[in-house]
């Protein structure tokens, strides 16, 4: 990767990214966007039904936020979701277990968290929210319940990243 490269990936959005983004119809922008809305709805409900972990749908959320902007960006690739997803429960989950609910359980999950994903070259941002809800850990859900939970949800994830980058290709103009 070059100087160049790096420093421009680190800008919120360039003029190429603004171009390729104005390229797509407003049927084909609904179209993407129809995808993650559609994940949050049913893992919400999925979420309502099942625990009492409420949090784990913002992590979710975030997630299907920024694979609908980007199906094809690096922190999007099924490798850094699955990955950092993974880590940042049993990191929660550690957490927890080794310190309680609470701020230092908390607090101490983000850090581990953020390292491990950079140390791993493997960063997904919304992960953090899923560590810190593991290390917050509402009611009394069972610790193999929300691993499945999790787990589901970075399913769902994956299979959202690969089915919007799949519209995208089929949305872009044929120039491109």
């Amino acid at each position: 990767m070059t100087r160049e490269s790096i420093e421009q990936s680190l800008e919120p959005g360039g003029p190429r990214e603004r171009e390729r983004r104005r390229r797509l119809p407003l049927s084909g922008e609904l179209a993407l966007a129809a995808l993650p809305t559609a994940t949050v709805l049913v893992v919400l409900a999925l979420v309502e039904r099942l625990t009492t972990q409420r949090l784990l749908f913002a992590s979710l959320a975030s997630s299907a936020f920024l694979i609908y902007l980007d199906p094809e960006h690096g922190m999007n690739r099924v490798r850094a979701l699955t990955l950092s997803q993974g880590l940042a429960a049993l990191v929660g989950w550690l957490c927890y277990a080794a310190l309680g609910a609470g701020y230092a359980a908390a607090g101490g999950a983000m850090v581990l968290t953020i390292t491990v994903m950079i140390v791993l070259d493997v960063v997904h941002p919304p992960a953090v929210a899923t560590a810190m809800s593991f290390a917050l850990r509402a009611g009394d859900a069972s610790n193999v319940g929300l691993f499945a939970l999790a787990l589901g949800i970075t399913a769902a994830l994956v299979l959202l990243q690969r089915a919007a980058a799949w519209t995208l290709t089929r949305l872009r103009p044929r120039a491109e």
